[in-house]
């Protein structure tokens, strides 16, 4: 008898903090953020995923409206399940609380964010979640790494890596895979950097492929650059991976299909 095969689609991006392709986000008015949430929202209904992850989405911050953005990207894409991990939290006159975030499809079981340090604006982490389909679980990491500096996101990838290793020790028996790992790595895996360096580390739970594998993610400033990537475990079959084209961020989307057994 021939086992059916589930299909499911991921798209991870960078949200930019809802500015669109302007450079700063507290010189983008409260309606023009809702307006570029909405488009966002509107190219999640064209598109279909079953889950998103999100990068740079802002829970309440002042220099972007001083309102949930998830909330409003699930109430306008129509997504049931949401979950937010919040790495840098600043209160007070000048409050910005913003991180990782998911919506899905699915249920989404449980959830763990980790964040890397202790800044009060720029600090970087990553959210877990497990995310039921079909009576099994789908672990997912949703990473941001640091922009500028190599060490810093070397030492990331580290902490990430000893975090993976405790967790997985101690993973639950309905996972249906090791964690897919997707999110904005502000690096490309082309050279010796923290893209290449965790899917060294990956390699200790399962042959990992990456998306995408030419196309640029971060067209807007120039020169082009893969940034943004999704990592598959072997359990992931026919994968097909797209970049789409779009100015609703200074990133593009990348959207990956792919079935279970």
């Amino acid at each position: 008898m021939l086992l059916k095969m589930k299909r499911l689609r991921i798209i991870t991006l960078n949200i930019a903090h809802g500015r669109g392709i302007t450079l700063i986000q507290g010189l983008t008015s409260p309606r023009k953020i809702r307006v570029n949430l909405r488009k966002i929202a509107s190219l999640l209904t064209e598109l279909d995923p079953d889950i998103v992850a999100f990068q740079e989405i802002d829970e309440k911050a002042r220099w972007s409206g001083n309102f949930d953005h998830l909330d409003y990207l699930r109430v306008h894409s129509e997504f049931p399940f949401a979950s937010f991990g919040v790495n840098n939290r600043r209160k007070g006159l000048i409050n910005l609380n913003y991180g990782n975030a998911f919506l899905s499809k699915y249920p989404i079981l449980q959830t763990e964010t980790v964040v890397f340090g202790r800044k009060k604006i720029g600090e970087k982490g990553f959210l877990f979640a497990e995310i039921e389909f079909n009576g099994k679980t789908i672990p997912i990491i949703n990473l941001h790494l640091h922009a500028s500096s190599r060490a810093q996101r070397m030492g990331q990838i580290e902490h990430l890596g000893l975090w993976l290793k405790n967790k997985t020790a101690h993973a639950s028996k309905s996972w249906i895979m090791p964690p897919i790992v997707c999110g904005d790595f502000n690096n490309s895996n082309e050279r010796d950097d923290a893209t290449a360096y965790l899917w060294s580390l990956l390699t200790a739970y399962s042959d990992y492929i990456l998306r995408p594998i030419n196309d640029a993610t971060y067209p807007s400033p120039f020169p082009r650059r893969r940034l943004d990537f999704i990592f598959m475990p072997v359990a992931c079959r026919s994968v097909e991976c797209k970049v789409i084209r779009t100015i609703i961020s200074d990133h593009c989307p990348v959207l990956v299909d792919f079935s279970i057994l």
